[in-house]
């Protein structure tokens, strides 16, 4: 691809090249990823969850979005530090994915995350994206987040 097709690209012009950003609705983002998640096991510092890969979550090559997982990394490491009682779930500090295979449109997968350690400041949590069927691992994720500490004034 030439230097002019990948700005063409990046830009997505309002000429009809791309959809237009701003008309998204606020807040759209995490409710577009997570949509048709079921929970199936909610306990303190773990949850699991299983999804339908929808065509929507798609990257080029016909499986999961890579930024889809990381989204689901982040969504689901979260809700594990939910049910530690924590009142915030934090910002992201650092977020690492590693991904182990892909997952194409209809599999089935099942997300597991679990918090590793949630304390004053931080919180660490494990999440793996798996293939329902075979137990087959899709990605393996570590999210360390930042717990906003009260003020005491």
């Amino acid at each position: 691809m030439d230097l002019e097709s990948v700005k063409r690209y990046l830009e997505k012009d309002e000429a009809g090249n791309g959809a237009t950003v701003d008309s998204i609705p606020y807040k759209f983002f995490e409710p577009f990823i997570v949509q048709g998640i079921t929970v199936d096991v909610v306990e303190p510092g773990r949850v699991v969850c299983t999804m339908k890969v929808p065509d929507r979550l798609l990257n080029t090559g016909n499986f999961l979005h890579g930024g889809a997982t990381a989204t689901l990394v982040d969504v689901m490491g979260s809700a594990a530090i939910a049910t530690l009682g924590a009142p915030r779930t934090g910002v992201s500090v650092e977020i690492n994915v590693s991904y182990l295979d892909a997952a194409y449109a209809g599999e089935e997968i099942e997300i597991e995350s679990k918090a590793l350690r949630v304390g004053k400041a931080v919180a660490v949590v494990s999440v793996e994206l798996r293939k329902k069927k075979t137990g087959k691992i899709i990605a393996q994720g570590r999210h360390t987040k930042y717990l906003a500490v009260s003020s005491k004034m």
